[in-house]
């Protein structure tokens, strides 16, 4: 599945040593559901009494696997659960079939964990309008179950990874009543980016107690200012899902405490960033700051249309300062702009300014800022106090590889 050889340009230096999380364990083990001699199956095992929460992506074509987490959120919590993930395979538009792979595999891990079918949690990602061999992932779920291990995270990072370069974790640890309640997350995410949340697969584990309706408010909110605010491609798909998880095994209650809501947000943030590092051929990270609009909803509105342009984007990929590009963008995004109240920088370099270019403009020093790897673009709108920040790559030929060769 696309040719990928080498390591994102913007990975960090290695996967991130995360905090064993009590109540959860993992495993993975390999089913050939499309790649040979990798792991492509994950298996996390949930303790009684687990709260889960979730978002999912509004995509019109929903994969049956996150119609069925849909309709699953928000169910009692007393029994365990459990989460199984198959990467090469989306088990998007695949009709009734892809109900019947929901309902085997389900049902299966149920089984075998000893958990109720309700309480299974699947996801699926890959090649969309393939049917899912899912006989394959059903027969080792009892080898998975035999594997399960606490510290086995990292190696579930990897086993949903598809065009991934590189696993993606976080972590935080937070004090509350003088007791350290610990937080864990993986994602995978490459393509195929565009915030209509999830945006991804993202899996996040927490041994704090947290109230599921609490919990829930807590993923939604903080998803909209987080993984809905980034974008690599504009395209939303079919198979992302948020799935958050608070086993209680510390003891700790952390429903009301604003420290741990920090915290939850400061993971989902990292690994947001961490999927767009790796966004398919980028080479720069950048981050779109909008003030001055009329409301924040529409200074959203410009900051995307500034992100999803190709003709931005690909005009950071040449390190051109090339300003006019986002003077267009602003002026279709749709949201109100005023054209002679337009301010804009690149980084500290101040290149327009109240609808001219700015007399202190210089084409080097402009120049010298995209050369770098981490791109800030600041836009004034000029007519109100709305504001939005958004994070997006470039597009350079390695997307065109990548994905004219996705499904070879």
């Amino acid at each position: 599945m696309g040719k990928i050889t080498k390591v994102s340009p913007l990975a960090p230096a290695g996967f991130p040593e995360l905090p064993v999380i009590e109540g959860v364990q993992f495993a993975t083990v390999a089913a050939g559901v499309k790649y040979k001699d990798r792991t492509d199956v994950m298996l996390a095992q949930l303790a009684p009494g687990t709260a889960i929460a979730g978002v999912f992506t509004r995509s019109q074509t929903r994969a049956a696997p996150v119609l069925d987490c849909q309709a699953k959120i928000g169910g009692a919590t007393e029994k365990g659960a459990a989460i199984l993930v198959n990467s090469g395979n989306a088990n998007a538009f695949t009709g009734r079939r892809g109900i019947e792979a929901v309902e085997a595999i389900t049902a299966s891990v149920a089984q075998v964990c000893d958990i109720p079918q309700a309480r299974v949690f699947t996801s699926s990602t890959g090649v969309i309008g393939e049917p899912l061999p899912f006989e394959r992932v059903t027969a080792v779920i009892e080898t998975a179950k035999a594997s399960l291990n606490p510290g086995n995270i990292a190696d579930a990072a990897r086993a949903i990874m598809t065009t991934d370069t590189f696993a993606k974790g976080a972590s935080a640890t937070v004090d509350i009543g003088g007791k350290t309640v610990s937080i864990a997350g993986i994602a995978k995410g490459s393509g195929m980016i565009a915030p209509d949340m999830a945006t991804m697969l993202v899996y996040i584990f927490t041994d704090a107690i947290v109230d599921q309706t609490a919990l829930q408010a807590m993923v939604s909110d903080d998803s909209d200012r987080t993984f809905n605010c980034i974008t690599v491609d504009s395209d939303t798909s079919t198979s992302d899902s948020l799935i958050v998880a608070a086993t209680g095994a510390s003891g700790v209650n952390a429903t009301d405490d604003a420290t741990f809501r920090d915290a939850l947000h400061d993971v989902m943030q990292n690994l947001a960033f961490q999927v767009v590092r790796d966004g398919e051929g980028a080479t720069k990270f950048v981050e779109i700051a909008v003030t001055g609009a009329a409301s924040d909803a529409d200074a959203k509105l410009h900051a995307m249309a500034i992100a999803n342009s190709p003709l931005v984007k690909t005009a950071i990929a040449g390190e051109d300062p090339n300003w006019g590009r986002v003077v267009m963008a602003v002026g279709k995004s749709g949201a109100a702009a005023d054209r002679d109240r337009l301010s804009i920088r690149f980084g500290d370099v101040e290149v327009a300014k109240d609808g001219w270019r700015s007399p202190a403009y210089s084409e080097v020093d402009a120049a010298a800022h995209m050369k770098g790897e981490e791109i800030q673009i600041a836009v004034d709108i000029g007519i109100g106090s709305g504001t939005s920040t958004v994070w997006t790559c470039d597009l350079t030929h390695g997307y065109i590889e990548i994905n004219a060769d996705y499904r070879s």
